[in-house]
């Protein structure tokens, strides 16, 4: 009697470890939900899924979504998707969108757009209601040389055709700041900018921006316009101040060459006076060697000295008359 109650024991929970294994491994739950929802999913395609590394309510969840939402689906499609790293949720999610927002999208189409690693509900949900883009502050420069930033808004919708190797948002944004800045670049006056901003997003439209890119541009704002620095004055003061360090250079440059020649001159002075210096002392060793030769006289000598003593006492008196009439003019109370 005892070895058939433990023997009964044995059994109950041989069924009791049985019953989780197999409810563990199939998820019975799950095709309960899937069997009450309408949707045809059998029990051995679940266990197919644990099998394939799938996990079943990733994709079965879905699918009675997208039933009930009136999707035709199969569930290869959705296992498929997900075994290629597919967000299998979001891109029913976004189908769902799509038709009650009559968008022409496909699944195939669809599960590309998530695989590019895009977000393709949000898509959808910009293709329906539009996003603005801000940009920072862009600073150009007018033909006066006035800095003028601007900062603008740019509307845009999602272009469902291109999302797969279309740009994003930060070409946008360089694409309208080129236009910006070369749209205040080719007015004639700062002025004309801060009149008429909506020239810039006119400007700015025409040129096609959104080619090659994800996003369908409605139209571009000007936020805020404002006055930045006057660079035509800071380049011209710069300019001037670098053409007076260059004429500065050159003058310096020329009083040293006139420095070097006044020296120069000086040295050719001392040298004439030099060369006179040694002229005037060979004149007394010719007097000399023309007494020994008898070519010049004693009285002939005596005749050079007192004339020469006649000049330089004619000299002393000139010197002495000339200081005295320069002291009348530089003194005349003295001289009354």
């Amino acid at each position: 009697m005892f070895t058939e109650e433990i023997a009964l024991l044995i059994g109950i929970g041989l069924i009791i470890v049985a019953l989780a294994v197999l409810f563990t491994f199939v998820p019975v739950a799950l095709w309960i939900s899937a069997w009450a929802a309408g949707v045809k999913v059998g029990i051995f395609q679940l266990v197919g899924m644990r099998l394939r590394r799938v996990i079943p309510h990733r994709v079965v969840n879905p699918l009675i979504k997208a039933v009930k939402a009136g999707l035709d689906i199969s569930t290869n499609k959705l296992e498929g998707h997900y075994l290629a790293g597919g967000n299998v949720d979001r891109v029913v999610n976004a189908l769902i969108a799509a038709q009650r927002a009559n968008i022409d999208l496909t699944f195939e189409r669809c599960a590309a757009i998530d695989l590019a690693g895009r977000d393709v509900l949000e898509a959808v949900q910009m293709s329906v209601n539009p996003k603005v883009i801000e940009t920072p502050f862009i600073a150009g420069v007018a033909m006066d040389g006035i800095e003028v930033k601007a900062k603008a808004r740019i509307t845009v919708r999602a272009n469902i055709d291109r999302l797969v190797g279309g740009a994003g948002e930060e070409t946008i944004i360089a694409r309208v700041g080129e236009g910006i800045v070369s749209t205040i670049g080719s007015a004639k006056n700062h002025k004309e900018v801060l009149e008429n901003p909506d020239m810039i997003s006119q400007t700015v439209l025409k040129k096609g921006l959104d080619a090659g890119t994800a996003f369908e541009i409605l139209s571009i704002d000007i936020a805020d316009i404002d006055i930045g620095k006057n660079i035509g004055a800071g380049l011209q003061t710069d300019q001037a101040e670098a053409d007076k360090k260059i004429a500065q250079a050159k003058a310096e440059e020329r009083r040293a060459m006139a420095v070097a020649q006044e020296q120069e001159m000086k040295a050719r002075v001392e040298e004439m006076r030099a060369k006179v210096v040694e002229a005037e002392a060979e004149v007394p060793m010719a007097m000399s060697e023309a007494l020994r030769s008898g070519k010049l006289g004693v009285m002939d000598y005596m005749n050079f000295n007192n004339i020469k003593a006649d000049t330089d006492m004619r000299d002393s008196i000139g010197k002495a008359t000339s200081d005295d009439e320069d002291g009348v003019d530089r003194n005349p109370h003295q001289n009354k």
